[in-house]
């Protein structure tokens, strides 16, 4: 027992360090001698767990996936929506498995078969929170939950990617607030709008800790 709890020790250590150098190299740059070295543990044990730098990748994405629990005591209506967007913002910031995964996923032109999951998968979270939204007769009639997830994912694609290049993402929050009080209107009942807060619910709003 205690040569697995090592071995499970060891496998995370080197995937932590693995988003470490992904996360400040992307994939590309990124080589299996400074992953090694990062992590402080031998070339044999590095691949005892991993036999190459895309079966590494994948794991960093793996154990990223769990980002946000659709579950856990979401907000009534559109409000879990604008949630999600601002605990991911804020996971981006604090966690270096998400940046990591976050620049892999988007330099998924590197990879032989692009991954596409990861994509998908932040896709339907969305979708299932509007379609919860639409439920709670927060939407404007005939949209298509699928379709405004799309959007939803692709403006915080962008806003995001915008705010690593021109602040390093210290911006980000302020992004997302003001993406959501031009998207708000588009898609809520006039009358649910003013029962949104663009900024989030006050005891899931994000802070800055690195």
């Amino acid at each position: 027992m205690a040569q697995q709890a090592r071995a499970v020790k060891t496998r995370r250590e080197i995937i932590k360090a693995a988003a470490e150098v992904f996360e400040r190299r992307g994939y590309a740059a990124a080589t299996m001698a400074e992953i090694i070295a990062a992590a402080g543990v031998t070339k044999g044990a590095v691949y005892f767990h991993f036999a190459s730098k895309e079966e590494l990748a994948q794991a960093v994405i793996d154990v990223q996936s769990d980002w946000f629990d659709l579950d856990a005591d979401p907000a009534p209506g559109f409000q879990a929506v604008i949630d999600a967007t601002m605990i991911y913002a804020s996971a981006l910031i604090n966690d270096v498995i998400v940046r990591a995964t976050n620049r892999l996923v988007i330099e998924h032109g590197t990879f032989d078969m692009p991954n596409t999951e990861p994509y998908l998968a932040d896709i339907l979270t969305i979708r299932d929170l509007v379609v919860r939204a639409e439920e709670a007769g927060d939407m404007l009639p005939r949209l298509d939950p699928f379709a405004v997830a799309q959007t939803i994912t692709g403006a915080f694609t962008g806003i995001q990617l915008s705010s690593q290049v021109l602040s390093r993402r210290t911006d980000l929050f302020d992004r997302l607030v003001n993406m959501w009080r031009v998207m708000l209107p588009g898609l809520v009942q006039p009358e649910r709008l003013l029962t949104l807060d663009p900024t989030g619910s006050p005891h899931l709003r994000p802070t800055a800790d690195a």
